[in-house]
């Protein structure tokens, strides 16, 4: 899924600037908006709406910082910049393709096309979580780009898992309560997913467990809130017995005319 620099310049903002739009229209335009679809909708899954914009403002923050340093970085200016950029045009694409699925689901969210709607949280959510599980190498903490690229790629996919339980349990259990199948398979879905995260994957599993659990009631929601501690625990424990991050500084000195002739045919080849 490979692009060239231009591209991802382009690709990416107009993605952004679609999904940030059409969550406006959403949120403050159409009538119904999308908090009165949500409160008409109720399932097992449910989370409190407002933990859901409590995500969104951070988050986009510090994609238009991702979004900065790829414009910021010159490919053509050293072979450390495109190291650098590679890093986050290789996750373009996918940010991109989840973009464009969120900022459509809305379209049918606020027009109650409650099982249409759900199908681009599924394409984005696996998309996401196909990402961050087979392409996205391990984060290197004196890499920025490497740094700012799993913090958005791993955000994306954690509130992803939420919106994917969310609109599933609404689009086909409407008004339903969680059978003893959803409660066991959602302790050992999210202790899985905890088991295998970093601090950031993992605090998402963490904040979407909170998020449940505040937006339920009863037996289910004190199920869910144990969950959360679980699932923190689980994080906890892991990364501190196993750090998940690298610290390491590239030595990305030319040696040789040949080696820079090389760098930029590489990047003649993406631009």
């Amino acid at each position: 899924m490979g692009i060239s620099y231009s591209t991802a310049r382009y690709l990416a903002p107009a993605s952004f600037i679609y999904n940030f739009l059409t969550n406006q229209y959403g949120l403050a335009i159409h009538d119904p908006t999308m908090k009165q679809v949500h409160d008409s909708n109720l399932s097992f899954f449910s989370p409190q709406p407002y933990f859901i914009g409590g995500f969104f403002f951070p988050q986009q923050i510090i994609q238009l910082i991702w979004i900065y340093r790829m414009w910021k970085l010159n490919p053509k200016k050293s072979d450390a910049e495109r190291k650098e950029l590679d890093q986050i045009v290789d996750y373009a694409p996918y940010y991109a393709l989840g973009n464009f699925c969120i900022g459509t689901w809305m379209f049918f969210w606020c027009n109650e096309q409650l099982k249409t709607s759900n199908a681009f949280v599924v394409v984005n959510t696996l998309s996401q979580l196909f990402y961050i599980a087979t392409k996205l190498g391990p984060m290197n903490t004196q890499s920025p780009s490497s740094v700012l690229t799993h913090v958005v790629s791993k955000t994306f996919a954690g509130i992803g898992v939420l919106d994917l339980l969310h609109n599933t349990s609404i689009a086909y259990f409407k008004d339903e309560a969680p059978s003893m199948l959803v409660k066991v398979g959602t302790g050992l879905g999210f202790g899985l997913l905890s088991a295998s995260s970093d601090w950031i994957f993992g605090g998402c599993m963490v904040y979407d467990l909170v998020a449940l659990a505040v937006g339920q009631s009863g037996s289910w929601r004190q199920l869910l809130s144990l969950y959360a501690m679980g699932s923190a625990a689980i994080v906890g424990a892991k990364n501190y017995a196993i750090p998940p991050y690298e610290s390491r500084r590239e030595d990305y000195t030319l040696t040789s005319r040949e080696d820079s002739l090389t760098a930029q045919e590489d990047v003649n080849d993406r631009v």
